[in-house]
């Protein structure tokens, strides 16, 4: 990479992250300050990272493969967990440099919805349902992707409605957009 191209990947207001297998082969600062870790400490490292269980990593893995496999590109919101445990509401875009097998190399870009996360701190279960729920999800479909019943899930999203001090996941949702 000559210097200016060097230049603007680092300085890009977004956090950009090139991939190989899931493994991070090159991120720029202002994913490293978005996460929190050292440049040093992420290069190398599995996206694992980022999740609190194996589980969550492979299922997060396969959510965008499909529209990867065909239009080379997905994109969604989903949070980022920071070294220091805390996580960040983010807009995250994927595209695959290797649409055959397209976590094989992929560009990932990550956009902070807002500066700070606001509000209540999430157990690992509500970020999970949030990050569903940010899908367009219903509690059953949530409830077969993560492998619990319809019942726990609803729990899980009233528990987040009445932190959040909202009276609908739309709300919710919307309360993280605008305020992280």
């Amino acid at each position: 990479m000559d210097d200016l191209t060097q230049i603007a990947f680092d300085a890009a207001p977004i956090g950009l992250v090139l991939t190989e297998d899931r493994i991070i082969r090159a991120c720029n600062a202002t994913f490293v300050q978005m996460s929190g870790h050292t440049a040093d400490a992420l290069v190398g490292q599995s996206f694992r990272l980022f999740y609190d269980s194996d589980a969550e990593f492979r299922q997060v893995r396969d959510i965008g493969l499909d529209a990867l496999r065909r239009d080379g590109a997905y994109c969604d919101e989903r949070m980022l967990r920071r070294a220091d445990g805390t996580t960040i509401w983010c807009r995250f875009r994927a595209r695959s440099l290797t649409p055959d097998t397209p976590l094989a190399r992929m560009v990932l870009s990550f956009a902070p919805i807002a500066d700070a996360p606001a509000g209540p701190s999430l157990t690992p279960r509500e970020r999970d349902v949030l990050t569903w729920l940010a899908r367009g999800m219903t509690s059953k479909e949530i409830a077969k992707a993560l492998g619990l019943s319809p019942r726990t899930v609803e729990d899980v999203r009233a528990r987040l409605l009445r932190k959040f001090d909202v009276p609908n996941a739309a709300r919710l949702l919307a309360r993280l957009s605008r305020s992280g």
